[in-house]
């Protein structure tokens, strides 16, 4: 059986370390949509025009190394408001998530505008204090004089473009199920998403 699972939420919700191990328990493919918007403002950066960025996007942009950085979290955010940009990535990620066999995708319009008719559709949350003492445990080994109240006020402000924007604003999809981390260990996570697959998946047959 064919199957399609939207992922969403904000940054360092989780959904990204979900979505693969969901992707793996199930035999899916897996695409972080997020890596999409990193590399074209990684691209913009540099003095490309956004359109232009989106439109020749290679796999090769999508192994950069410094796409995990706290700068290329701030440009995808700032690309991803552009819409031009998300028209010019739709196909990319549409195409993705028809191949055979299915697929899991995680990003923050999956749900909504990508996949509108994903099989299991999944909001991973957490609270923002939370969030951003994750995001702050990643990066402060690149960053040591990163400071976690400054990790916050940007995740906040991310979550602001995010939800706000007037094309595909983060939110959930009317028909997803939420699953807020705040207090799961990643071996929760991964297992409740699991087991919400499963009763989704059941469900249908």
């Amino acid at each position: 059986m064919k199957l399609t699972i939207a992922i969403d939420g904000p940054a360092a919700a989780g959904k990204g370390t979900i979505s693969r191990a969901v992707a793996a328990h199930f035999g899916l493919a897996h695409l972080d949509t997020g890596l999409l918007y990193r590399a074209v403002g990684a691209r913009v950066a540099e003095g490309m025009e956004p359109l232009e960025a989106a439109q020749t996007l290679s796999e090769a942009d999508l192994a950069r190394s410094d796409l995990r950085s706290a700068a290329a979290g701030r440009a995808a955010s700032e690309v991803a408001a552009l819409p031009e940009v998300r028209a010019a990535l739709v196909d990319f990620q549409r195409a993705f998530a028809a191949r055979a066999g299915g697929a899991v995708l995680d990003g923050r319009d999956i749900g909504t505008v990508i996949c509108p008719d994903a099989d299991v559709k999944l909001f991973v949350t957490a609270s923002a204090e939370v969030r951003a003492h994750r995001r702050w445990l990643e990066l402060r080994a690149a960053e040591p004089d990163l400071r976690e109240a400054d990790v916050l006020a940007e995740l906040r402000a991310r979550d602001e473009r995010d939800s706000q924007r007037s094309t595909a604003p983060l939110r959930p999809a009317e028909d997803a199920v939420t699953l807020d981390t705040s207090k799961l260990s990643i071996e929760e996570a991964v297992a409740q998403a699991v087991e919400l697959v499963r009763r989704a998946v059941a469900g249908r047959e």
